[in-house]
């Protein structure tokens, strides 16, 4: 293929540069553009019909799982890369099911790695196959959901990689690109959004009450008007859209 026509879909606008960047010593890449979120990706899929899509699994609105969901397998590109800031099983599920993937922040030589393959499977044409390895990891992504949620998350300090139970979490809020951990009086930032880490929680423990804010229903005191109250005294908004799954979940607790 003398022309490979690319699309980047990814939130940060540094990551979707940074993939520009990688691809400009490559004459046969070509980006014929950009997405920020999962129906921006939708319809460029449509739009632009690349051959080559680099797909951010964290992203607003629908991440990158749920755009292969809404899309199809079959009627994804015949070659696509996706791009992991840290998601531990998203890698597991890629290499079982033999897909291509990068983790965030990209590496040269394994960026180099991944444009190779691409261009051997669109040499060979092997749209079939990628759609029922496509199909396969969604299965098992599913399952993944199904189960009960991580135990334990991992932040950065500076001292190092600390290890935080997720019983111990009180309630997680949104900040910007990242999810603030409250542990007793202690805040811990993961480079994670709300959205995803959601997916990954056991909802059994854990509920959403509000688009910035997940509570881990244990801790909470009381619910009052439009706001909880947990047990140290903490005061979260509470979404009117959200209010009523709430009350099921204290009534049934």
């Amino acid at each position: 293929m003398a022309n490979i026509r690319v699309l980047v879909a990814d939130d940060e606008p540094l990551a979707r540069r940074g993939v520009r960047q990688l691809l400009a010593p490559h004459a046969d890449m070509t980006v014929i553009g950009e997405s920020r979120n999962g129906p921006e990706t939708l319809r460029a899929l449509d739009d632009l019909n690349p051959d080559l899509l680099f797909l951010d699994v964290q992203m607003p609105e629908m991440d990158g799982f749920a755009v292969l969901r809404a899309r199809g397998a079959d009627r994804m590109p015949a070659a696509v890369v996706f791009v992991t800031a840290h998601d531990q099983f998203a890698v597991r599920a890629f290499e079982a099911h033999a897909i291509d993937y990068l983790v965030k922040p990209l590496n040269v030589a394994r960026f180099e790695a991944a444009l190779a393959r691409v261009r051997e499977r669109l040499r060979l044409m092997e749209a079939a196959d990628l759609a029922s390895r496509l199909t396969a990891l969604l299965e098992a992504e599913r399952a993944q959901r199904e189960k009960k949620g991580i135990e334990r998350l991992v932040v950065s300090t500076a001292a190092g990689e600390l290890v935080i139970p997720a019983a111990e979490i009180d309630w997680i809020g949104a900040d910007d690109y990242y999810a603030r951990l409250r542990v007793g009086a202690k805040n811990y930032l993961l480079r994670e959004p709300l959205s995803s880490l959601e997916t990954r929680l056991d909802e059994s423990r854990f509920v959403r009450v509000h688009r910035g804010a997940i509570v881990q229903v244990d801790r909470i005191r009381e619910l009052r008007g439009d706001e909880v109250v947990l047990r140290d005294g903490s005061r979260i908004a509470v979404s009117r859209r959200r209010r009523a799954v709430l009350e099921q979940r204290l009534r049934g607790r």
